[in-house]
């Protein structure tokens, strides 16, 4: 059926696709922002740039609507395959498995398969469409609903508008090498101004879509603070990749095996906001009474909710049972006890401090402490390389990740992972892997394979019928020569190939390096890595030398089993 005329207008969600397939299909961080930023140009609708910055940058809803989609994956792939009709177990899930990708897959299937062709038409839906479609998914709660307006919008959509609808429904990557620091400078470069502006109107508004438009019509200056909108959380680099000069700048506190949050209170009105910037307040009630009896004036804390019990920092496997339960019961509650320790305060008494030096934060977070007996953590002097060392034990003694090394003079800054946080961490151990899945890479990396799915073996497991199942994916770790060198051999193992995804013969060997391993009853191992990256390509080793999950799950065990120092001998933190 020929495309309706509509397509090539700016405001279509057709263009939106189109757009982010280019920025795929593109090399380089530069010549990436430079065809978004053209793109942001041509919106000359603030409604619609709104839109395309919110679906680039953030998903189908804005980070501080509190709003998602809900939509999971098997009931879009379910649908697929009636959409195709096809069988789901006999020819779906085999695509889905070897291009990696529900996305991918539906995009080639809805390509290729006549029976799908004949139901889409492309009609030219615009941005403001595509986005009510996402508000009807948000209001009703069953399958059977929600399907039916899936399967009426994918009529009305192209292949490659599905692919993408999909994408930015999940709130995930849209997998173009593209994050959403990029988005800021392609906006900046779009309606010249600074990139440091748009990235502090970010931070200020939590919305891109807003950022967006207040950059388009020069009101960037009239950004504002407003109490219970969460802002951008600040980040830390890793203490590899900057150099240390003067160890006396810095000041040292333990960083905690929790969970990232913002707590914002002003009297008995309390909200507590995830790294995510969703709301999460319903899933600490006990944080939220604690706080709420306080009745502090407007204020705005930066902090880490941790299982606190019997003296001691429990492991973040046991904040696992409270993650995601909107209305924990008392039994939950009192079996994983939770609490908020603060490590910065961003706003007090009407007055914003992202500005102010740590210092000035500090001293005022630790009247705070003394005054509403707010848990802060403990900050120590650092002179050398030693200290840190000596500090570092500790924090692993205590059961925490590592520790932080904070500038004494560092204002609050988003966006960027600068030199004045610093992170030291030790990996959570590592695991002898076999590369099941090559993925071609995007932007530099296009024309390569850069970006594996690694399993651990199974074949002596009662429980499997496979040899080997995907335990994580890994994106980096590995020089250029390194990724040649796979390359090359993955060409002589490939077993077969769906679209950018290759399956492998088993052959390669990785030693995966990880940060911690998680429960997650969605994957077929039960469990995932936490930030998996290359330590080394096993050259050496062989299919039969790889690690099996009950391996996975012994580590997992100790982790969970191991003893931890209890708060009262060196604490890592305190009531003033």
């Amino acid at each position: 059926m020929p495309l309706s005329h509509t397509l090539s207008k700016p405001n279509t969600f057709r263009k939106l696709a189109e757009t982010a397939q280019a920025i795929a299909e593109t090399r380089g961080s530069n010549a990436k922002i430079a065809r978004c930023s053209q793109y942001f140009s041509t919106l000359e609708n603030d409604r619609d740039l709104d839109l395309a910055a919110c679906f680039l940058g953030e998903g189908a809803f804005s980070d501080v609507s509190g709003k998602r989609a809900s939509v999971g994956s098997r009931t879009t792939s379910t649908l697929a395959a009636d959409f195709c009709e096809i069988d789901y177990d006999l020819v779906f899930k085999p695509c889905k498995t070897a291009t990696g990708s529900a996305s991918e897959t539906i995009e080639k299937l809805f390509t290729n398969i006549q029976e799908a062709k004949d139901k889409w038409s492309g009609r030219g839906l615009s941005l403001e469409e595509v986005k009510n479609i996402y508000d009807r998914l948000y209001e009703v709660s069953s399958r059977n609903d929600k399907q039916q307006i899936l399967q009426e919008s994918w009529e009305q959509m192209t292949p490659l508008e599905v692919k993408y609808f999909i994408r930015i429904m999940g709130r995930g990557s849209l997998r173009i090498g593209f994050e959403s620091k990029s988005i800021t400078s392609a906006l900046a470069k779009a309606f010249d101004h600074p990139v440091k502006d748009i990235r502090h109107v970010h931070m200020l508004t939590g919305s891109i879509g807003k950022t967006a438009v207040m950059a388009k019509n020069n009101q960037l200056h009239e950004a504002d603070f407003q109490l219970f909108q969460p802002v951008a959380f600040m980040l830390a680099s890793p203490v590899e990749s900057r150099s240390v000069e003067d160890f006396e700048a810095y000041v040292a506190e333990e960083k905690f095996d929790g969970m990232r949050c913002q707590l914002h209170a002003k009297g008995d009105e309390v909200k507590i906001f995830s790294r995510d910037l969703n709301d999460i307040s319903g899933s600490f009630p006990e944080i939220i009474k604690e706080f709420a009896a306080k009745e502090l004036p407007g204020t705005v804390l930066d902090g880490e909710i941790c299982v606190y019990k019997e003296d001691t920092i429990q492991p973040f496997q046991l904040l696992q049972q409270r993650m995601g339960v909107k209305k924990p019961s008392k039994k939950i509650q009192k079996e994983y006890p939770v609490a908020l320790i603060s490590f910065d305060v961003l706003y007090h008494n009407e007055e914003t401090l992202f500005a102010k030096p740590l210092t000035e934060r500090r001293k005022l977070l630790n009247e705070l402490s003394g005054e509403y007996q707010l848990p802060v953590t403990i900050q120590k002097a650092i002179t050398a390389e030693e200290d840190v060392d000596v500090l570092f034990k500790q924090a692993l003694e205590h059961g925490n990740e590592g520790l932080m090394l904070k500038h004494k003079h560092s204002a609050y800054e988003y966006g960027q992972r600068k030199k004045s946080w610093l992170k030291v961490k030790q990996p959570g151990g590592s695991l002898d892997t076999i590369m099941m899945y090559a993925h071609a890479g995007s932007g530099k990396r296009g024309g390569t394979y850069s970006d594996f799915t690694l399993g651990v073996s199974v074949r002596e497991d009662e429980r499997y019928e496979e040899e080997f199942i995907p335990i994580g994916k890994a994106y980096g770790g590995y020089t250029d020569d390194e990724l040649k060198k796979l390359n090359a051999r993955i060409k002589e193992i490939t077993a077969e190939k769906y679209g950018p995804t290759l399956g492998l013969y088993p052959d390669i060997v990785i030693e995966l390096e990880f940060d911690d391993i998680q429960v997650n009853k969605r994957t077929k191992a039960n469990y995932t890595l936490r930030f998996p990256r290359f330590k080394a390509i096993r050259w050496d080793l062989s299919p039969d030398d790889v690690d099996t999950l009950k391996d996975v799950e012994r580590l997992f065990e100790e982790k969970l089993n191991q003893e931890r120092l209890g708060q009262a001998q060196n604490p890592s933190f305190e009531v003033k």
